[in-house]
């Protein structure tokens, strides 16, 4: 999967500026795409090249004129073809667990500061997904949100993220538990 891949992905919500994508990859999209907002524009001009997206100029009085892009034909296909082909297979890289891994022989005390940071990040993460879910549904139930939803693929990926963000809680609660055992009485 490459960034544009992602970025046609969420361009299948409608127009939007390279703002507007810049904050829904870091509110919806981070959890399984990461990217800068320098990395998200070049892609929007490598796409727009492609003549994946086509780019339109939105003029503004009293701020910067801004570029609105939505999919083209041609990126609707690349879409179809992209989700015809299998995926690789997931890969952690992570470092945090690197350094759990090495936590005996090093700084047990900082690992478990990190551990408590990433908890906190996930519990944060969690909460925005859990936000967004209920913007989503707006009143409904689930059963009846994805019974009258044109698309249902937003939803199921925020359903990902929040089991992801759970679980990255219960893993790190449970690392604290044992760490703190091991580290000596102060």
């Amino acid at each position: 999967m490459s960034l544009g891949d992602a970025v046609l992905a969420a361009l299948l919500e409608g127009e939007s500026s390279g703002y507007d994508l810049a904050k829904e990859f870091d509110a919806s999209l981070s959890n399984f795409w990461m990217t800068t907002p320098q990395q998200l524009y070049r892609e929007l001009e490598r796409l727009a090249g492609q003549g994946l997206i086509a780019p339109r100029i939105v003029y503004q009085e009293r701020r910067p004129n801004k570029r609105m892009y939505s999919l083209t034909e041609a990126g609707h296909e690349a879409i179809h073809q992209f989700t015809s082909q299998p995926p690789k297979p997931p890969v952690i890289r992570d470092e945090l667990l690197v350094k759990v891994q090495a936590a005996d022989a090093g700084n047990m005390p900082a690992v478990r500061e990190f551990i408590v940071e990433r908890l906190q990040w996930a519990k944060a993460k969690l909460h925005r997904y859990e936000q967004a879910r209920t913007h989503l549904l707006d009143g409904d139930t689930e059963e009846d949100y994805l019974a009258e939803t044109d698309r249902v693929g937003p939803y199921l990926t925020l359903l990902r993220g929040i089991a992801f963000e759970e679980q990255n809680i219960r893993w790190a609660e449970r690392v604290l538990t044992i760490i703190e055992r091991r580290l000596p009485a102060t």
